[in-house]
This record gives C-alpha cells, structure tokens and sequence, in this order.
C-alpha cells in the first residue's frame, strides 16, 4: 500500500548542494506530487516536496536526501494507507 508523505528539507548552501539535491529528487519523480522552494536571503533554501509512494520509497528519498552534506530533512508521513 501507499501512503503520502511530506518530506521537508532546508538546504543551508543551496549553491554548493542543490545540484545534486536536484538529481536525487528526480531520481523518485513517479512518487513526486508537488514540490515548493524558498530561497531566503541569508543563503539558505526550504523546500517543500509531497510525494505518493511505498514506506521504502519514502524512506530511501529522505535517507539519500539527508545524506547530502548541507542538507537538513525532517519527513511527515500518513498514517493512512491509499
């Protein structure tokens, strides 16, 4: 079953880490619903992304996500299975 999923993210140098933050959500663009980023002055960018998917789906993307240097996750999940 799927369940849906936001996962958030704060990129805390967008210059030096969105590239390849980029490659990996395109890597899961069949889970990927929507996506919203921030940038903010101060150097730092928030981006939100909703995704559709498997509980391995959803934790492989926040797993890779979070292991890139500079990049901050926090994931929300359903409880709700679709």
């Amino acid at each position: 079953m799927k369940k849906i999923a936001v996962i958030s993210a704060i990129l805390e140098d967008p210059s030096v880490c969105q590239k390849e933050f980029n490659e990996v959500v395109a890597t899961f663009r069949g889970n990927v619903r929507g996506r919203m980023g921030i940038p903010f002055e101060e150097g730092v960018s928030v981006v939100s992304i909703t995704v559709v998917g498997k509980l391995d789906d959803i934790n492989s993307l926040t797993g890779k996500l979070g292991n890139i240097q500079g990049v901050t996750v926090k994931t929300a999940i359903s409880k709700m299975e679709i």
